[in-house]
């Protein structure tokens, strides 16, 4: 991969060559570095092999259902996985976002939306991993390091994505303040909230597993019917 914008990669998992072609074309023309994969198993090999900035993810793939590809990456990386899929269905979006990706588009799409999209999570990505981003927050024995990008619960680090920690980081933040979804969606994705409860609802119950699989007695986020999230009591 040469010099790229700001050294940015993309991986582009897409068996449709021509769609494949397309994605790289439009990432290249924004001055991105962009790496074809034309199947799910060789799209892991390579994210296994490199740390890319960002995934573009079909999810019907030969070799590796796409489903799959996210849940292994999601073992081992927290670079966000933008989905772009005919599976358009509300239960495809939902489970894709309960795996661990961080934003979906169905097909076909607007080859302006994906490279608006794409930005948005690269700025995302980079304002919750940046040094601008100062200072650690606690609640009881959770903990966020916002310098260093890490969470941890009871000493046991936490794997999270970008938008599980801007959740996170927004609710720790004034955790006696009840959050609505709205709120939640536009300071963790940085856009506009338009009435998709499903989105943030699945980070926020990603978010509650994983704490859950340290702290099973916890309840670290609760749920303000009526209003939205806001940290659970101590």
């Amino acid at each position: 991969m040469n010099d790229t914008r700001g050294g940015v990669h993309i991986l582009v998992v897409e068996d449709d060559p021509d769609i494949n072609r397309l994605l790289c074309a439009i990432l290249e023309g924004a001055g991105y570095g962009a790496r074809p994969a034309f199947s799910g198993s060789e799209g892991l090999l390579w994210a296994e092999k490199y740390d890319y900035d960002l995934i573009l993810l079909d999810l019907m793939l030969p070799g590796l259902p796409g489903e799959e590809f996210i849940r292994r990456v999601r073992g081992r990386g927290t670079m966000p996985i933008l989905v772009l899929s005919a599976k358009i269905a509300v239960e495809d979006r939902v489970n894709a976002l309960a795996l661990g990706a961080d934003d979906f588009i169905p097909k076909p799409f607007d080859n302006r939306e994906v490279l608006a999209r794409v930005e948005a999570q690269l700025r995302r990505s980079r304002d919750f991993s940046g040094p601008a981003v100062q200072g650690a927050l606690t609640w009881g024995p959770l903990r966020l390091d916002r310098e260093g990008h890490s969470a941890t619960l009871d000493g046991t680090d936490l794997a999270l994505t970008a938008h599980e920690f801007a959740i996170l980081a927004l609710l720790m933040g004034q955790p006696r303040r009840a959050f609505s979804r709205a709120q939640i969606y536009e300071a963790a994705w940085g856009e506009e909230y338009v009435g998709d409860d499903n989105t943030v609802n699945v980070h926020v119950s990603n978010l509650r597993a994983k704490l859950a699989r340290v702290d099973p007695a916890g309840e670290y986020i609760k749920t303000v019917w009526g209003v939205g999230f806001r940290m659970g009591a101590l």
